[in-house]
């Protein structure tokens, strides 16, 4: 887990932000609660620890690791915005439609699309994806 807040300090830091100590303490919260919780969940969770952190400030740092690329936003059916951690610019979600259970997965299946399709058909340079897919886990399979 160190690792994974190490790469998120270095990389605000090589872009020039300072690291404070709310901010320090806003990226282990995340890394510690997986990458995944809401703006309030992480509030409540950093104020735990640091009491003088305030919610604006977590909700400035969201934003901030948004813009860089470090979080994207997701929304899997609970109305609020739940925020994930882009640990090496791609991150992958297999969501079942009936039971709504999420499992994460690494392997990056769109390496290949993104590099040449994409770029050669749009003209665009992908810099990362948050790719979700939807079906049915082996539980619900079953029934």
């Amino acid at each position: 887990m160190t690792d994974d807040i190490q790469v998120f300090i270095d990389a605000l830091e090589a872009r020039g932000y300072r690291l404070t100590a709310a901010r320090r303490a806003i990226v282990q919260t995340l890394v510690a609660n997986g990458g995944h919780c809401s703006a309030d969940e992480l509030a409540d969770s950093v104020h735990e620890q640091m009491p003088g952190v305030g919610r604006m400030t977590v909700y400035r740092t969201l934003d901030l690791l948004c813009n860089l690329g470090m979080a994207r936003p997701v929304y899997q059916g609970s109305g609020a915005a739940h925020f994930v951690l882009m640990r090496s610019g791609h991150h992958h979600h297999l969501i079942c439609i009936d039971c709504g259970q999420v499992f994460e997965f690494d392997d990056c299946v769109l390496e290949q699309l993104s590099t040449n399709v994409i770029t050669d058909r749009f003209n665009f340079q992908v810099q990362g994806h948050l790719l979700e897919l939807h079906g049915l886990c082996s539980d619900c399979r079953k029934q």
